[in-house]
């Protein structure tokens, strides 16, 4: 519909040019103490009106027509009139739709041309001529000024685009990193298990079965899970969402997992896990997942702790082991990630050895009520 709207609307003024030209030129001319009008003076009247009709479509051709009928229309004896109105349009458009440099020339040029008709033309002086100028300078001026702005405009959409992508790609990597990475610290953990027990009691079978069955389970719901996160980010496609998403209701899977392969797992829960936000349930889910896959992957032979805290104003959630400890790697993405989440829904993260030995993690997600709104990047790095 707009792409016919546009000419539409160019025709009409195209038509009120006209009008206001076959209108007013007389007037016109009778003001400015000019010799009377003659019909043939309307012929370029009619022309420059006309032409306007054209002027997206071919600005600069537009632009020398109604140039070379103002001109006409000066050497006619004229220098006052409503077609000075239909060349201000085509200086603008020609201004709003090419380059600075080929605009300005191209003004520059109408506007000597203007000053020599009408100095040949019309028995005024320079003084009297030179302002009709202005109706080539300003519309120049504007039309720089509108083209400006909108490539500014459609730059600052590029870059929000741009950024959005980059926000989706990063968010995307974090929910492949916690999803995949505590189920492969999980099979690594199994796997080692099982080739220990058939290399050194080849006769027990049955514990190096257990072990491979886990691996098989683990692996299998990593892939379940792994899917229905990209499953979400392929909105609008054929995947298959009807798993259920991740967050606190899955906390027993997920300690399930770990307590498969050796780690002893203590867990408690105060309040319920039912009828959170879904974004401070996902970030809650996601820092035990994280810190559990730490414990794994760190520790060494350790048990863990997980504890979690729900109450009106906020989720917290303290994972908390007797392994190793020691300082923080640096460059690991997990605890970034984990800080990024919380800090994303205004929270708090803590993370570092433990007074009494091994590691601890803490966070605390406040929960936000039915009217607040969430925080801007909660919408660049959390789950829809």
């Amino acid at each position: 519909m707009s792409r016919f709207r546009a000419p539409m609307l160019d025709g009409l003024l195209a038509l009120l040019l006209l009008v206001v030209g076959l209108a007013g030129t007389a007037p016109a001319a009778r003001n400015a103490g000019l010799p009377a009008v003659q019909w043939w003076h309307f012929l370029p009247v009619v022309v420059a009106a006309l032409a306007v009709g054209a002027r997206r479509w071919l600005p600069l051709p537009t632009l020398v027509v109604v140039t070379g009928a103002v001109c006409s229309f000066l050497l006619l004896g004229q220098l006052y009139g409503p077609i000075l109105i239909s060349l201000a349009f085509a200086v603008y458009t020609v201004a709003a739709h090419r380059p600075l440099r080929r605009s300005a020339l191209a003004t520059g040029a109408v506007a000597v041309l203007m000053v020599a008709c009408g100095l040949i033309g019309t028995p005024l002086g320079a003084d009297a001529v030179t302002p009709v100028v202005a109706w080539a300078a300003v519309p120049l001026a504007i039309g720089v000024t509108v083209r400006v702005t909108r490539e500014q405009r459609i730059a600052n959409r590029r870059d929000e685009i741009r950024r959005q992508a980059d926000a989706e790609r990063l968010r995307v990597a974090q929910e492949v990193h916690d999803v995949v990475g505590h189920g492969l610290a999980a099979i690594t953990m199994q796997a080692d298990i099982a080739l220990h027990l058939l290399a050194k009691q080849p006769g027990n079978a049955a514990q190096a079965e257990a072990a491979l069955t886990a691996i098989s389970r683990t692996s299998r719901e990593s892939l379940d899970e792994l899917r229905v996160t990209l499953g979400a980010v392929r909105r609008g496609d054929d995947a298959d969402d009807r798993s259920p998403a991740p967050g606190l209701a899955r906390l027993a899977e997920l300690v399930d997992r770990t307590r498969a392969v050796g780690v002893p797992v203590s867990v408690t829960v105060d309040g319920p896990v039912t009828g959170l936000p879904v974004a401070v349930d996902l970030a809650a889910y996601r820092i035990v997942q994280e810190a559990l896959t730490n414990v794994l992957r760190h520790a060494g032979t350790a048990t863990a702790a997980v504890r979690v805290a729900v109450t009106d104003e906020a989720v917290t959630v303290d994972v908390t082991d007797t392994g190793r400890g020691g300082p923080v790697a640096p460059g690991g993405h997990g605890l970034a990630g984990m800080r990024e989440r919380v800090t994303a829904l205004g929270g708090r993260l803590s993370a570092g050895p433990a007074p009494a030995g091994g590691f601890a993690v803490s966070a605390t997600i406040p929960r936000p009520s039915s009217s607040a709104p969430l925080p801007t990047s909660f919408v660049e790095q959390q789950d829809a």
